[in-house]
């Protein structure tokens, strides 16, 4: 141990030692000198060789935490390139985008802090390029996929998976994956989100298992015939190549990363800390699972269908069983939420009871059995509509849950997706609302909630590009529930058109209220309705489209969240 004020240039020592000064301590370690220089200042240098194979063999807590930080930067490392490079508004603006990292076998080991319904449904996409593909995945070669079958959400959720293959190598040692909405992709109605599609190819161009990336080289003209085939064809294509560049840009960007990892701890070492983070995720979802109850809830929808869950915990051996048996049998609506939903709005429920700031990854699902009957809403059959599945589906999916373990009263419920557009232009948005209350806080107001995280497009930049007028953007005041702790207040939006346009609504909770908890009220429906530039005024359901006119405004009032606590 020394005091640098008594050192002197030319003064060296080897490790282990300690260097103190004002403010500050600097560790000499095993295998390294200290050196102080003509000038004053500490060198360190090694004068051991790394010890590569220590890494991996056990999980050492403090490399385990700067793996999971080190994965997750990769995937933030992907999701800035992709933000940089896509050209929609949806994308670039809106940030309704995910990025991730998977394991050999297609286990998601990190993601960044992206979109919740993306994240946890594309280790089955993953999967399912595995499946496929097989032994003829080669470097170079980079896929894509939208089917809700194999991992997809909703078809504008277009997922590109890059598989990472050492040098040396012939098969993948990791995959990464980004998933993007594209803000058209076909469908009855521009933005590809029709509030009246009964089947699958209503909703625009089905994607299975394409080879887009081959040897390095973007297959265009087959992208482009693909998004011209269906029934419904995607309308900007143009847009789409240009959004799947970016998409692919962010995978070759992770898979850079990754190779950068190997390269300092070993494939070994990345490998095994791959195991280790999903492992370490595992042990904390049991600690939680070790304090929950029995216990049952059913959440309602306005269009009569039901989700009921039941939470059975099994405390000798640390899982919990999630039965969703007694929802509402699949609909001949685009309510149904394809299977891999499910299990993303159960991964992030559970990794919200953690307090450890540790990734979502597969490990969080190790400990928990996921019931879900085939045939039913949240489990349908192929070839079912599922635009809204994903967007509203998932979010009651979540407020059951939560309901069910007695922690969060509902949320606003819904993504209110608002999209219009023509054959030229296409544009989709999300819009925020009340978050629920909860037994020691109060629900934020107008922010998005749950299963959806993607921000709303500036004014300036939604009005260079489109026809129309933010005439009103502001809190919904009064519309969160009531209680010891109130649910956050919803949003009031008026879009003003200055041209003429097709417009969609898909939402919930226009009828039923998001529900209170402990006594707490219910936070205010919803409201959709159009006002006419000649004073009129339409209201419109849940879910329905209308034409819209010059000087016509399209008017959404999101819910509120509920209150918890009798006051």
């Amino acid at each position: 141990m020394f005091e640098r004020t008594s050192l002197f240039p030319g003064f060296a020592t080897e490790g282990p030692a300690l260097i103190l000064e004002q403010g500050a301590t600097t560790f000499v370690d095993v295998g390294w000198r200290a050196r102080m220089s003509e000038h004053g200042d500490i060198i360190l240098t090694r004068t051991a060789p790394v010890e590569r194979k220590a890494i991996g063999t056990h999980a050492d807590p403090i490399l385990l935490e700067v793996f999971n930080n080190r994965f997750m930067g990769v995937a933030e490392e992907m999701g800035l390139a992709l933000q940089t490079t896509a050209s929609s508004v949806n994308i670039k603006e809106r940030l309704d985008f995910s990025c991730a990292v998977f394991d050999t076998s297609g286990g998601l080991v990190a993601n960044a802090p992206h979109i919740p319904v993306h994240l946890g449904s594309m280790s089955d996409s993953v999967r399912e390029i595995i499946r496929q593909r097989g032994d003829t995945i080669r470097a170079g070669d980079i896929y894509m996929l939208n089917a809700p079958h194999a991992g997809g959400t909703h078809l504008p959720d277009i997922t590109v998976i890059a598989p990472v293959i050492l040098d040396g190598e012939t098969k993948p040692a990791f995959f990464t994956a980004a998933r993007g909405h594209h803000a058209d992709i076909g469908g009855a109605t521009p933005g590809s989100m029709p509030p009246d599609s009964h089947t699958i190819e209503d909703e625009g161009v089905l994607i299975e298992n394409f080879l887009l990336v081959q040897d390095g080289r973007l297959l265009e003209s087959e992208t482009r015939a693909l998004f011209a085939s269906a029934q419904h064809p995607a309308r900007d294509i143009d847009r789409n190549i240009a959004d799947l560049k970016a998409q692919i840009a962010a995978c070759v960007r992770g898979a850079g990363e990754l190779k950068r990892l190997v390269a300092h701890y070993g494939a070994e070492g990345v490998a095994a800390y791959m195991n280790h983070v999903q492992d370490n995720a595992e042990e904390q979802i049991k600690r939680a699972i070790a304090k929950l109850e029995p216990c049952a809830f059913e959440a309602p929808m306005d269009n009569g269908a039901t989700v009921r869950v039941a939470i059975t915990p099994d405390r000798d051996r640390r899982t919990v069983r999630v039965d969703f048996s007694g929802t509402s049998p699949q609909s001949e609506t685009n309510f149904n939420a394809p299977l891999a939903i499910t299990r993303a709005a159960t991964l992030y429920v559970f990794r919200t009871l953690l307090d450890d700031h540790i990734p979502l990854n597969e490990g969080c699902l190790k400990p928990i059995e996921i019931v879900v009957p085939e045939g039913c809403l949240l489990n349908p059959r192929r070839g079912a509509a599922v635009v809204a599945g994903n967007v509203e589906t998932s979010q009651i999916v979540v407020d059951a849950l939560y309901g069910a373990l007695g922690v969060l009263a509902a949320s606003q419920g819904t993504m209110n997706n608002l999209t219009f557009g023509d054959d030229r232009r296409q544009y989709y948005e999300t819009i925020c609302g009340g978050a629920g209350a909860g037994a020691s806080f109060d629900g934020a107001s107008a922010v998005q909630t749950h299963m959806t995280n993607s921000r709303m497009t500036d004014p300036e930049v939604l009005e260079t590009r489109f026809p129309v007028l933010v005439e009103q953007f502001a809190m919904r005041r009064g519309s969160g529930g009531a209680g010891i702790h109130r649910g956050g207040d919803g949003t009031i939006r008026r879009v003003r058109f200055r041209e003429p346009m097709n417009a969609a609504i898909l939402s919930n909770r226009r009828d039923t209220r998001p529900f209170g908890l402990r006594g707490g009220s219910g936070g205010a429906a919803g409201a959709n309705r159009v006002e006419r530039s000649d004073g009129g005024i339409e209201v419109l359901s849940a879910t329905a489209q209308a034409e819209l006119a010059p000087g016509d405004v399209f008017v959404i009032e999101t819910p509120g969240g509920g209150g918890y606590g009798k006051q």
